[in-house]
């Protein structure tokens, strides 16, 4: 291939891409909006399932805490996905001050806010430019991540997202964004229920327990303001997906 025809393709890609991100698809029927959050609330609840679902939360904590990291003036240093759902996030900068209180919370509180914003763009009819904003999210962690198991996830999930709106036929990738942001939305208490069940030592070396040391309010007292925090962002999100559902 000539350089003219390979940049003749390459520009004929981000043209699709570009077609993607600020056209709008049809809503879907309500019973696929309830049908979709049910198979996630499964997806989420099942111990067979949640292993899976955990890793994904994982990767959009850690990328929660990368963001912030960045946004506050910390010098990122790289990030690491493990195979039993654990991620950290390193960076550089204060040991102390809001700058780190706010890069150590992000991580938590990432999924329901990314949640939240899916919703929206779906609300939106936008569906397609949920899917590349998560492919772009994916690429972009790739640049940081330092171990071979957090490479492969990211390839695998990025490239699957990816394939699915490239390829995907009507009405599948439509469906995928529902259901991932159903995911979202469902998944981001459940690790901080499970935090709760731990104990004190259990939360030991996690974010909260950080957080309890920088700052006036305990770890448990930190656990229960960003669980309460992801709850109101399920709400939200499955009321920000309401008003397409009483229209149908």
């Amino acid at each position: 291939m000539t350089g003219d025809g390979l940049a003749s393709g390459v520009g004929d890609v981000l043209a699709r891409v570009w077609s993607d991100v600020l056209g709008r698809q049809p809503l879907p029927e309500a019973w696929v909006v309830l049908a979709t959050g049910a198979v996630a609330l499964l997806l989420v609840a099942a111990p067979q399932t949640w292993h899976g679902v955990r890793t994904g939360v994982t990767v959009v904590h850690e990328a929660g805490h990368a963001l912030v990291a960045v946004l506050v003036g910390r010098r990122l240093s790289g990030i690491r996905l493990h195979s039993d759902t654990s991620g950290v996030t390193l960076s550089r900068g204060r040991p102390s001050g809001p700058g780190m209180v706010a890069m150590l919370a992000a991580g938590y509180l990432a999924p329901a806010l990314l949640g939240v914003g899916a919703a929206l763009l779906l609300a939106a009819g936008r569906p397609l430019a949920l899917l590349w904003g998560l492919v772009l999210m994916a690429l972009l962690l790739l640049v940081w991540v330092r171990n071979a198991y957090g490479v492969l996830v990211l390839v695998l999930l990025g490239g699957a997202v990816a394939a699915l709106t490239w390829l995907g036929s009507p009405p599948w990738p439509s469906l995928a964004a529902y259901l991932v942001t159903w995911l979202l939305l469902l998944a981001a208490p459940r690790p901080l229920v499970e935090l709760l069940g731990r104990g004190p030592a259990g939360r030991r070396g996690s974010d909260p327990d950080q957080l309890g040391r920088l700052t006036w309010l305990p770890a448990l007292g930190w656990v229960w303001l960003m669980l309460l925090a992801n709850l109101a962002g399920v709400v939200v999100g499955a009321l920000t997906l309401a008003p397409q559902l009483l229209e149908r």
